[in-house]
């Protein structure tokens, strides 16, 4: 049937390609779908942790309150990378599709606690959706 001389689209051939064509063309939506609202099962994760400027934290290990209130607040402010060290472990942390700089530059170099949802792209940890948590 496959391999036949008869080159007219049989009904088979027909129903598998309408069927792959769709599958291609519904994939995306699936994708942006998972991207926009993520899986409802996947739990949101308390850190609580220091607030550090990463640059300066991966490049010379930069931590403490009088790096953070000089250095790494400035860094945080004119949009560089913000994470949270806790228990040896550094986080990115980034808002709802957007950074969350301006909310946790005067936090640099204190300890506080996020909320958000764990993810790991590329080796690197993040808390995705992160909002801070008032106590």
């Amino acid at each position: 049937m496959l391999n036949s001389t008869n080159n007219k689209p049989t009904v088979l051939r027909v129903a598998v390609s309408a069927i792959f064509i769709a599958g291609l063309a519904c994939a995306p939506l699936a994708i942006a779908q998972e991207h926009e609202h993520g899986d409802d099962a996947a739990a949101s994760k308390e850190v609580t942790g220091e607030v550090v400027d990463m640059m300066c934290y991966v490049d010379h290990n930069a931590v403490g309150e009088k790096h953070g209130q000089s250095c790494g607040a400035k860094c945080i402010k004119s949009g560089g990378p913000v994470g949270i060290v806790s228990e040896g472990k550094a986080y990115l942390v980034v808002g709802e599709h957007k950074p969350i700089n301006d909310q946790l530059a005067e936090y640099c170099g204190k300890n506080i606690t996020v909320k958000g949802k764990p993810a790991e792209r590329g080796g690197i940890a993040m808390l995705e959706n992160a909002e801070i948590v008032k106590k």
